[in-house]
């Protein structure tokens, strides 16, 4: 089981919508790979659907240079999770995640993501009709509670008392978002819960966790924690799972090597310009005329235009200036 063959203090890069599809998965696989992938979250009912099942297997495509890595699924209907889990196995997944825990209103209102620490029985039926129809293990990815701290103390407990063999625990509630700081104070007490509870669950953190270096620090502080799961961290530092601090020039190689990756998958879908906006900060950021830059990027509509844009920085002298 993938749970068991991970090092002590794994590292994941945390599934995000939008942004952890096959193609920026390869490229931190390039910049430096976490021990484990992530898939976006794919809603259960669109696979269920002819017509949303084009979409749900585009997200659920993996490369050879994904492994391992775990389908995150999403819902409220236990049937349609029932009819996912028994397919991921044969696309080649490692694990199966149930997000509990994504703040979205839409999903939200579609009563999955964190909607389900609401629906605690439904919650239990989704996770255990998704065991029942798979051979891969299967687990959660949540947050401490829906609107209020306290109700980690009832929630966490009813999904350890299914003895899953991970449990994700964003340190953070639906209503706080990111506007607050992660509640790492609470390690400890997560942890006790784990001990006491299912002691075989591996025990996942995330928030805020910047980048490898935070994860040894963290992994010392909290030695009990099994791993530690990056997310935003990654578009401060796309190399974050390694210790290097690149410089200007790794940083538009790697841009370059992103573009590259979306035009050969652009050949082999349709795959869609407007979520390219959502990488330029990762790559050009913390430098004299970095916002400038930018804001010349946005107006490009190709990636050929962003291409010639990248270009003629680097022949500039305000380039030269940050070597």
């Amino acid at each position: 089981m993938i749970w068991d063959n991970l090092p002590k203090d794994f590292t994941a890069l945390a599934p995000m919508e939008g942004v952890t599809d096959s193609v920026f998965r390869a490229v931190i696989n390039k910049a430096g790979r976490p021990d484990l992938f992530f898939t976006e979250f794919t809603n259960v009912s669109s696979f269920a659907s002819e017509k949303g099942r084009h979409d749900a297997l585009e997200r659920l495509t993996i490369t050879e240079t994904d492994s391992p890595i775990i389908a995150q699924i999403w819902g409220k209907n236990p049937e349609h999770f029932a009819l996912l889990a028994s397919k991921l196995e044969s696309f080649g997944f490692s694990g199966l995640d149930l997000n509990m825990g994504c703040p979205d209103k839409h999903v939200n209102k579609a009563g999955g993501g964190a909607a389900m620490i609401k629906t605690p029985d439904l919650a239990s039926e989704c996770i255990k009709q998704a065991r029942e129809n798979t051979n891969l293990p299967v687990s959660v990815k949540t947050r401490l509670g829906f609107t209020y701290i306290e109700e980690c103390k009832e929630w966490l407990p009813f999904l350890l008392n299914h003895h899953l063999p991970a449990l994700t625990v964003h340190l953070r509630t639906r209503k706080e978002m990111s506007k607050v700081d992660a509640h790492y104070e609470l390690i400890p007490e997560i942890i006790k819960l784990r001990n006491k509870i299912s002691p075989e669950t591996k025990l996942i953190i995330n928030g805020d966790i910047k980048d490898i270096k935070h994860v040894r620090k963290l992994s010392k502080e909290y030695p009990e924690v099994d791993g530690f799961m990056i997310g935003r961290g990654v578009f401060n530092n796309p190399f974050c799972f390694t210790d290097k601090n690149p410089t200007l020039t790794e940083l538009l190689d790697l841009f370059y090597y992103h573009l590259d990756l979306y035009d050969a998958r652009a050949k082999e879908i349709h795959y869609p310009f407007e979520p390219l906006k959502h990488f330029y900060k990762v790559y050009i950021n913390s430098f004299d005329g970095a916002s400038d830059l930018r804001v010349k990027l946005m107006e490009c509509k190709t990636t050929l235009e962003l291409r010639k844009v990248l270009d003629d920085f680097k022949n500039s002298a305000d380039f030269k200036s940050t070597l």
